[in-house]
């Protein structure tokens, strides 16, 4: 909708756009001054003009547009428009015209499929049930191929075999005559009958397996965030286990590792550095070189200088951390260059586009910013007498001290012009006009695209400035520079007329039209300083990576700061570490420089990716060299480099030479090199990677990974929405990943496993009775037998396997991080494994079907002297099974609950409930299972002993394989556990006493 007025007189009204973007500040938006006064349906009424706009798209930051009214055009912008789903605040209504609607709508042109994500154990876990159907195909080709050459035996010289099975009175399921008949259709019976062997039920049963495990991580109260009152969030239980098996992370920085909660520590004002904070970095390096923190900066104490400025019982002010008398409590006027300070905080009052917020009774003025670091500028003006109070759709309003005077006068600029930031133009600009009428352009923005915007007169302390950015990259702060220029009337309506031109302009590049305007005005900028903010590192950053890197998972960073910054926070964050080596490729060198004077794009683009390609090879000789001298390595690479990097057959040489590494950097990357990055990583190293980010701008990152973790930051909510897992600090992900991610992987990979096995040993316990029957297709079993098998009596303690086993305890897991190698070598879900489980399986149906059998079989059974019939064979046979598969689930369970033993004694007890409640019904309707457990089975001492005698036989190759892997053969968790054993006191084998390897080992 295109805003025409609003309760305020100037047309402006706010907005919030969380539903959209996640962001949760108030957005300003203004109607054209022309219909900002239509502020009743009459006046509407009376208005006509014709509004040309684009086609509806899904940019929500773009609108091109004009406005025809009375002979004149008016340009729209993104400024005039209000999107669907946004929400009106502090204004109490507004007037305007409906330009879209329904699908039209940006919101709805945004709406995608999320991505379908699965865990790799699920598709390998589709693999296994093809093998299992082959099986099934196999096994009932087998039997149709006997009871075919079985049912032809039967008709020999015109006389039939077995005549008392009447062949000449049956149908053609079984009709000598036509024995390939009968086989084909004997073969669909069999495929129902071991229909079985495919466990349907095993998708039902990991579905609440996973649900339930995604409650626990949402509920985890180590994972709760106080000071933003936000739990863990799974907003997917489909990766649970893909958390115990990520092998890549690939993180953003800022909001993400650090805190995005930007404060204003240092700046430099015409070539003089300001500010005697110490930042976190600073304090980091000062630690790696073994020297006191405070020799980094002023020699004289910050402790001092802050009581000095009669601040020290004041409290802490969000966004402002800066100390220095010089320029605070207005002693700026005592300074040499006092009017080029007066300038540059000028500039940050001005060039900005935050909305002031007057609280009514204690008259104090909060401000609502587009980002962290305009709100720490705008903050920072404020705490050093540049008080911005008022914005109205032309005018800005501000108090500042007059050093003439000595008191605080307000100041008004007329506000002529904004030209945004964007992340093509790195800056921003205000053209303003002051109360003595003269024209003015304030700047502020990257140094990388500022200095070549300076005017060569002006450029008085170039160098010192340039020095003092790089002083502050290296203490991890984030820099832009201020600059302004004066500009002529004659000069300013001819720029106004071409660029108000290039604003109504509704053509495709209308973006390219107004930049260039822009960059038109934005020359011969006569340079301020330069502006230092600290982006604070999370609570428990560097222990988490630490913790990280123990447990042998790969850490990327992709940021957007300069390479400078990007190392030191590494080194702040444990990502860099003491003696590891750094492999840098840059292409900041002076044959590349040399060239971009030239401007021929070919050239450069072709020296540039050789250079890349040499710098490649190089480096990968130096991380070879490092890896024989077990010497850990960091690749840093630069976004310029970078690009060139994901190309062609380029993206294969980095991607070996980033593996090699322990840590990699991407500097100056933007959203679509982190893709493109991530993209690589998942798809060159087939295993799990896991994209975490907390912006917008990591939104197609997150949604490319296999596992997306959002961070419910200061940028909103955008990152968490486009996410699979949500949390609120970063340090929240080392429990995420070497807890829940290990639990979950061990409970599902071994509860599939468990299930394949069950389900092999009931299905050919009816096989081994088919061979016995002749293939005749007649079931050891009651049809009500085998519908409850993984309905009820086996349903249950699968389940509680996968929800509440543990293998080791939470302080374990993060005690030894090593145990999460057991996830990214998919130890417990490869094939050796699995197939060890189905032919464990396999053998437990041999000894159940045979021992069982050979037991019952040709003696007298009941007490008259009967021996077994099939009712008897089959609950015989069918208890074994029950019995046997669940205390398999009984001795692979590491951790036991009361729940867990209600579970699996109650699957026993509810088979013989079963049995006998059955039994009761009429024989009709029962069947075999007529009275079968009270009358003959019951009561038979034999029947004990044989459930007895199968069950401790069909057990002991599990126990024999155990004690072999426990005692040769130990695993992580099995040396943690035998070492916690011995630390509990608890009696163990004296033999048994295998070193502990610890995350120091790794």
């Amino acid at each position: 909708m295109i805003l025409m007025s609003s309760s305020y007189e100037d047309g402006i009204c706010y907005v919030e756009t969380m539903n959209l973007d996640g962001e949760t500040n108030l957005k300003v938006k203004q109607s054209l001054e022309v219909t900002s006064s239509l502020h009743d349906e009459l006046s509407l009424q009376n208005f006509k003009a014709v509004i040309k706009c684009e086609d509806p798209n899904d940019s929500l930051y773009i609108f091109v547009g004009v406005l025809y009214y009375d002979g004149s055009k008016y340009p729209l912008s993104a400024q005039n428009l209000l999107l669907r789903d946004s929400k009106l605040r502090n204004t109490e209504y507004v007037y305007g015209v409906v330009v879209f609607t329904g699908h039209d709508t940006k919101v709805m042109q945004n709406t995608t499929d999320p991505p379908s994500k699965r865990s790799t154990i699920e598709i390998r876990m589709d693999k296994i049930i093809y093998i299992l159907f082959s099986i099934l195909v196999l096994i009932s080709f087998i039997g149709s191929i006997f009871y075919g050459i079985g049912t032809k035996d039967d008709f020999r010289s015109g006389k039939y075999k077995r005549w008392y099975l009447r062949p000449d009175a049956s149908t053609l399921y079984f009709d000598p005559r036509r024995a390939s008949l009968s086989a084909f259709f004997h073969f669909l019976t069999d495929l129902m009958l071991y229909g079985y062997l495919i466990p349907i039920s095993l998708y039902v049963s990991i579905e609440i397996v996973k649900v339930l495990q995604s409650i626990f991580i949402n509920q985890d109260p180590y994972m709760y965030d106080e000071e933003t009152d936000r739990p863990a969030h799974a907003r997917t239980s489909n990766l649970n286990e893909e958390l115990g098996q990520v092998y890549t992370i690939l993180s953003d920085k800022t909001g993400t590792i650090t805190r995005n909660s930007m404060e204003f520590i240092k700046c430099s004002i015409g070539g003089t550095a300001y500010g005697r904070g110490v930042t976190e970095v600073e304090k980091a390096i000062a630690r790696k070189r073994n020297v006191r923190s405070l020799e980094l900066s002023d020699p004289s104490s910050d402790v001092e200088e802050y009581n000095d400025g009669g601040t020290c019982s004041r409290m802490p002010i969000k966004g402002f951390n800066f100390k220095d008398k010089r320029v605070m409590n207005g002693h700026w006027v005592e300074e040499p260059q006092a009017d080029v300070i007066q300038k540059f905080f000028r500039t940050l009052a001005i060039c900005h586009t935050a909305i002031p917020d007057v609280d009514s009774e204690s008259d104090e003025i909060s401000y609502e910013a587009e980002s962290p670091d305009e709100l720490a500028l705008v903050t920072a003006a404020r705490e050093l007498g540049f008080e911005f109070y008022e914005r109205t759709q032309t005018h800005i309003s501000f108090h500042e001290f007059d050093p003439v005077t000595g008191k605080k006068v307000d100041r008004l600029y007329e506000l002529l012009n904004v030209l945004e930031f964007s992340s093509s133009r790195k800056r921003m600009s205000v053209i303003v006009r002051n109360e003595e009428g003269q024209l003015l352009l304030l700047c502020k923005g990257a140094d990388s695209t500022m200095f070549e915007r300076l005017s060569k007169d002006a450029q008085m302390f170039w160098a010192e400035t340039k020095k003092h950015i790089s002083n502050y990259a290296e203490a991890g702060l984030r820099t832009l520079l201020v600059a302004y220029r004066e500009i002529g009337e004659e000069e300013y309506t001819t720029w106004e007329a071409e660029f108000s031109e290039a604003k109504a302009s509704v053509s495709a590049d209308r973006d390219t039209l107004v930049d260039a305007a822009a960059d038109k005005i934005e020359e011969n900028l006569i340079l301020l300083g330069a502006t230092a903010v600290e982006d604070k590192l999370q609570e428990g950053v560097p222990d988490c990576i630490d913790k990280l890197a123990q447990a042998g998972i790969k850490i990327w960073v992709l940021t957007g700061d300069k390479l400078e910054t990007a190392v030191n926070i590494g080194y702040a964050c444990s990502l860099l570490r003491q003696g590891m080596k750094q492999v840098v490729i840059i292409l900041d060198t002076p044959d590349i420089n040399a060239l971009l004077k030239q401007g021929e794009k070919e050239a450069i683009e072709k020296a540039s990716r050789e250079s890349v390609a040499s710098q490649i090879q190089e480096s990968k000789c130096q991380v070879n060299s490092a890896k024989e001298s077990s010497v850990d390595c960091a690749l840093i690479v630069d976004g310029n480099s970078l690009t060139h990097a994901l190309t062609g057959n380029l993206q294969n040489l980095f991607l070996d030479l980033a593996i090699d590494c322990a840590s990699v950097i991407c500097c100056r990357s933007s959203p679509k090199q982190k893709a493109l990055v991530t993209n690589l990583v998942k798809s060159r190293t087939g295993k799990t990677t896991l994209a975490v980010g907390d912006g917008a701008n990591d939104v197609s990152m997150l949604q490319e990974a296999d596992i997306g973790v959002g961070i419910s930051g200061v940028e909103g909510m955008q990152a968490v929405m486009s996410s699979d897992f949500a949390i609120a600090q970063f340090r929240f992900l080392e429990r995420l990943l070497l807890v829940h991610g290990h639990w979950c992987y061990r409970r599902i990979a071994k509860m599939i496993c468990y299930f394949f096995y069950k389900n092999l040993a009931f299905g050919f316990t009816l096989f081994w009775f088919e061979t016995y029957a002749s293939f005749s297709g007649q079931p050891a079993y009651n049809d009500w037998y085998m519908s409850f098998y993984n309905v009820i009596f086996t349903s249950l303690p699968v389940i509680a396997l996968g929800v509440f086993d543990q293998d080791v305890s939470a302080q374990q897991c993060l005690k030894y991080p090593i145990l999460h190698q057991e996830g990214i070598q998919n130890v417990l879900f490869s094939w050796p494994h699995i197939l060890g489980w189905m032919l464990y399986g396999i053998s437990s149906s041999i000894i159940i079907f045979f021992i069982c059998t050979r037991s019952i079989f040709h003696q007298a059974f009941r007490k008259d002297g009967r021996i077994a019939g099939l009712e008897v064979i089959g609950v015989s046979l069918y208890s074994c099974v029950v019995w046997a598969v669940n205390c398999q689930i009984i001795v692979s369970t590491n951790y036991f609950t009361w729940i867990q033993h209600l579970f699996i004694w109650g699957s026993i007890a509810s088979w013989y409930i079963f049995l006998i409640i059955f039994g009761f019904l009429p024989p009709t309707k029962s069947t075999t299972a007529y009275k079968v457990l009270i009358e003959a089975c019951g009561p038979s001492p034999l029947y004990w002993l044989t459930v007895l005698v199968v069950v401790i036989s069909a057990l002991l190759p599990y126990f024999c394989f155990k004690v072999i892997l426990v005692y040769v053969f130990p695993t992580y968790h099995h040396i943690i556990q035998g070492k916690e054993l011995q630390k509990a006191g608890t009696p163990t084998s004296s033999s048994y006493h295998p070193e502990l390897r610890t995350e120091s080992d790794i």
